[in-house]
């Protein structure tokens, strides 16, 4: 009797769990469609992603005005978003934060800062340090730290961001911390990809987005706590 009582308890709890994700956090997936995204700077179906056994599959095949990204209907300015991911074998993807939508900009990327999703051992061309998982792309390094997940497994990422103050995890290790906006971020971005990118990492508040690179990529438990 005690036996399938705590069955039942652990299926409850379990239940609980997944239609829950806990206090304050927002699911930004529902697992089962892709209500509450769409195409930057595009509203019309969504054709490049799809669900796939609850996850929400890039298929890499770059969408409407050569971007296939997708970003969230929704805005936020501080937040602690946590997901889970995997790759293909030598995929890239990404993480946007920040998005500004506006018809002069091509690319998510223009305005928003990328927590970097590839596949560090397989990728096909050889890459700087701040162009590894966990990266924030272009800009700052991960730590030595870093332990990624083998090709097929799921690795579990989060970004903190508050006032300007940016934490970058991965696997529950913390593996970037930065101030954005101080005078040694404007001194990085003058020198890196973004300095003819004004508008890059600028904005305070935004949307968040999912890069699709041209490769398969693979997204579940998307939850964000605004704070």
């Amino acid at each position: 009797m005690r036996k399938n009582l705590l069955i039942v308890f652990l299926i409850l709890i379990n239940c609980v769990s997944k239609a829950d994700p806990g206090k304050g956090w927002i699911s930004l997936f529902d697992g089962k469609s892709l209500d509450g995204w769409h195409h930057f700077n595009n509203s019309k179906q969504i054709q490049n992603w799809k669900v796939e056994n609850g996850s929400l599959v890039c298929l890499g095949a770059k969408g409407p005005s050569g971007s296939g990204d997708i970003i969230s209907d929704r805005s936020f300015r501080n937040f602690e978003l946590r997901w889970e991911w995997k790759v293909n074998l030598g995929s890239n993807s990404g993480v946007f934060y920040h998005i500004v939508e506006d018809p002069k900009y091509k690319r998510a990327i223009e305005t928003s800062p990328e927590y970097q999703i590839i596949d560090d051992v397989n990728f096909p061309s050889k890459l700087e340090s701040s162009q590894m998982a966990g990266a924030d792309y272009a800009m700052y390094s991960p730590s030595d730290e870093k332990v990624l997940k083998p090709i097929g497994e799921w690795n579990k990422s989060r970004i903190i961001f508050k006032n300007g103050r940016v934490e970058h995890w991965l696997n529950d290790i913390r593996i970037v911390k930065f101030t954005a906006w101080t005078k040694a971020w404007y001194k990085l971005k003058s020198v890196s990809k973004w300095k003819d990118y004004p508008d890059y990492g600028i904005s305070k508040v935004g949307k968040i987005g999912l890069q699709d690179h041209g490769n398969k990529a693979y997204f579940k438990n998307i939850q964000i706590k605004e704070l």
